[in-house]
Parts: C-alpha cells; structure tokens; sequence
C-alpha cells in the first residue's frame, strides 16, 4: 500500500501500513479526540458549577440575614417611637443594620461569582477544530484494480429489492 519509490505517498519508507490500519489508526484516534474533548467540556462546566453554586449560597445567606433583620428592625423603630430616647431601641437598630450590612456584603459577592460563569469556550472552539477537519475530509476514492467495483452508498429509488447483501 506504499509508493514503491518511497516519496511521500505515505510518509517515511518505514511506515507501510494496510488500509485496516490506517482505518482503525483514525479510529483510535478520532475516539481519543472526543473523549478528550468531553473530559475538557467536562472540566469547564464542573468550575462554572462550582462558582454557581457558590454565588447561590451566598445569595441564599444574604436572604436569611435579611429575613433575620426585619423582625429586629421592626422592633427597633417600635422601641425607638417609643422612647424617642437613647436606649433599647438603639441597641435593636444597630443589630439590624449591622444584618443589613452584612446580607449587602454577601450579595455583592454573589453577583460577582455569578459573573465569572461563562460558556465552556476552550471546549466549543475545539470542537469547532475538529469539526472543520473533519469537515474537509475527503473519503478515499475506490477504483475497480484497488477494491471491486464501486457500488452507491444509499440504493436509488427503485433499486432497493434488487440490492444484494453479503457477509464475504
């Protein structure tokens, strides 16, 4: 399956390889490609989750301070109407607001991890790669000496009960 003379048909002189091993040799591969590719994709969006769900417990944390302030608010402006005086009431505003604070704190770390989660962009564009490789493949063409007669790959329309199938 070489060229005889040795000048690039296949490569180097050492190289003559049959046609089913040139085949399974891609296959190999092109199946070592795409697990790699999926490990990649894999890889990208196990960080993205990871920072999601980072940013969604913080967020959640800043709601329950925020829950946690309101009935401390609330009784911090009652005791302050109240007293119109330094106080109880300070006591119970300073706590609120200190949750208040705290639940801000929380929910602008949140929205900065959630806008560090993108699209697992290595993975698309090596797939994008691969795809235009494999794209501009072209099948290897069949003569009547290299491999028997050249034979459609689909029947056409009509010729379907009169196609024949071997195992040989």
């Amino acid at each position: 399956m070489s060229d005889p003379a040795g000048n690039g048909a296949f490569g180097a002189a050492g190289t003559d390889r049959s046609l089913g091993q040139l085949v399974a040799s891609a296959t190999t591969e092109l199946s070592a490609l795409v697990h790699d590719e999926i490990a990649l994709a894999k890889a990208e969006l196990r960080q993205d989750v990871k920072r999601g769900a980072m940013g969604g417990a913080a967020f959640s944390i800043a709601g329950v301070f925020a829950l946690f302030s309101l009935p401390v608010l609330s009784f911090a402006a009652a005791y302050g109407i109240h007293n119109l005086g330094l106080g109880l009431a300070w006591s119970f505003l300073i706590v609120g607001s200190a949750y208040l604070v705290l639940a801000g704190l929380l929910a602008m770390l949140a929205v900065s991890k959630f806008k560090k989660v993108k699209p697992p962009e290595r993975s698309i564009a090596s797939a994008k790669r691969t795809a235009a490789v494999l794209g501009n493949a072209k099948p290897h063409p069949r003569s009547e000496a290299a491999g028997g007669p050249v034979r459609p790959a689909l029947p056409v329309k009509g010729e379907a009960e009169g196609v024949a199938r071997s195992s040989a």
